[in-house]
């Protein structure tokens, strides 16, 4: 990228009326970095693809200092560059599993992670996709997750999301059944 560019057609946009905030989308921290070293308006958001199964950003903060694959940082640790930038992570893609690989609910290679969610769901009231969203909306970072469907009952199951209250507990057990490891 041509940092200055980008950041003066940001200038232009703002100046424009056009928009009123800027962000980017899957950078990881060195390129957010650069690209606000030429930003006179703050970067406040950074979409990225995040989901139960497709956590790296989250595996390398829990596997850190370990021989474990989860460790390797292949994204400059964004996840705790957006945090301490207080920059918004906002999840595309939240039930996919790889890179556009398909949907983990009801996927037959996620055995075990839907058995887990059902029964949480069944425990809750909810769906299974209500589940895995407000996984996501328990994390510290507190994410923001994209709605990007034409699926009213995935809306539905987004925005009852929201009213879920995960444990710790099941946090974890959700993460272990999407087959990360803890240390």
């Amino acid at each position: 990228m041509e940092p200055w560019e980008i950041a003066d057609a940001f200038y232009q946009l703002e100046k424009s009326g056009k928009v009123k905030q800027f962000g980017v989308s899957n950078f990881n921290s060195a390129q957010i970095s650069l690209l606000q070293s030429y930003c006179e308006e703050t970067l406040l958001v950074n979409q990225m693809q995040l989901s139960l199964t497709h956590a790296g950003m989250i595996q390398q903060g829990i596997e850190t200092n370990t021989l474990l694959e989860g460790s390797v940082v292949r994204d400059m640790s964004v996840l705790d560059y957006c945090r301490e930038n207080r920059m918004t992570i906002q999840v595309w893609s939240p039930l996919q599993y790889g890179m556009f690989e398909g949907n983990f609910i009801d996927n037959d290679k996620y055995i075990q992670l839907n058995n887990v969610l059902n029964r949480i769901a069944c425990e809750k009231g909810v769906s299974k996709t209500a589940i895995a969203i407000a996984w996501l909306l328990r994390h510290p970072a507190q994410f923001q997750v994209l709605a990007g469907t034409t699926n009213v009952a995935h809306l539905r199951d987004t925005c009852e999301a929201s009213k879920i209250d995960l444990t710790r507990q099941e946090w974890y057990e959700l993460y272990l059944a999407a087959g990360h490891v803890l240390p």
